[in-house]
């Protein structure tokens, strides 16, 4: 007799377990088949799957295939992603734009989309408010102003998610968890307190993870991090993943400029005239350095 197969989607991996979705089914904790090492293929959460039933009172199975990607991203271990929703609180704990420009750069290079959301709005003044929106305003990415607390602006990010898969991706304290919370609201997420002490959130998602939003949106969470590497990027080419640049680097007078001391540069010229941020292209020459750093010590 044949064993039942069904199609699904990985929402968790954990210690060689596999947490299938299957509409209509539930969750069924699989197994991967030995075909998997032998191949070497790691399914990852986001994975389209077939899966065949052990059993369905017990939902046990075992994963028999993985169909083809649309993607799948180094950092986070993800599949199948249309967005990146980034997350970083304005206050408690200010946020790092060294890390964040270091995600949307990363997110640049894996060819995903991204969308910033800033939280904790309510802890901020109007002055600085109005500065965050008047540099990233000179990017192409979607900013969101938001306050969990206050219940401010979930709505309209959960909007932009709709009928996608989005990896939600920031620091620990930033009010990640929170906000996968409003938006959905049976998604069982634990929520940490901040630390008085040193104003840092306590990381409360250990592992990755798919939350079903509806039958076509899907939420990817992620740990929360303090630190992003990159170093897979040359310096010579970091320029590349700041999608802004590219409108002006043509104007350079050298093929190569690396935008920070050589003369007639179109991208230095464009930030004298106020039409990139001077905050996005000092976290660029604050990156470009680190890069060639790691460069030379290889």
């Amino acid at each position: 007799m044949s064993s039942l197969t069904m199609g699904g989607r990985i929402i968790k991996a954990i210690s060689g377990f596999y947490y299938v979705y299957v509409a209509g089914a539930g969750i069924i904790t699989c197994r991967a088949k030995g075909v998997f090492r032998k191949n070497k293929i790691t399914p990852l959460v986001g994975d389209q799957v077939k899966i065949e039933i052990i059993s369905m009172e017990e939902k046990e199975g075992n994963v028999v295939s993985v169909e083809e990607r649309k993607n799948s991203l180094i950092r986070p271990s993800v599949a199948n992603v249309d967005l990146a929703l980034v997350i970083f609180a304005m206050k408690e704990p200010n946020p790092n734009f060294n890390i964040l420009n270091k995600y949307l750069v990363s997110m640049e290079k894996q060819g995903v989309e991204s969308i910033i959301c800033f939280n904790k709005e309510d802890l901020c003044t109007k002055e600085e408010i109005d500065y965050l929106k008047s540099e990233f305003s000179k990017t192409p990415y979607k900013v969101f102003f938001i306050s969990v607390k206050d219940k401010k602006g979930i709505a309209e990010v959960k909007k932009e998610l709709k009928g996608k898969t989005a990896t939600v991706a920031g620091p620990s304290g930033a009010g990640k968890s929170s906000l996968i919370n409003e938006i959905v609201p049976d998604g069982n997420e634990e929520t940490g307190e901040i630390s008085e002490k040193i104003k840092r959130g306590k990381q409360t998602t250990r592992h990755t993870r798919l939350i079903v939003v509806d039958e076509d949106t899907f939420i990817i969470d992620t740990p929360g991090f303090t630190s992003m590497s990159i170093d897979d990027i040359l310096c010579q080419e970091l320029w590349n993943y700041f999608p802004e640049f590219t409108e002006y680097e043509k104007e350079c007078r050298f093929v190569g400029c690396a935008h920070i001391n050589e003369p007639d540069c179109g991208i230095k010229e464009a930030l004298k005239r106020g039409e990139i941020s001077k905050l996005r292209y000092d976290n660029y020459t604050e990156i470009y350095q680190e890069l060639k750093q790691v460069r030379r010590y290889r």
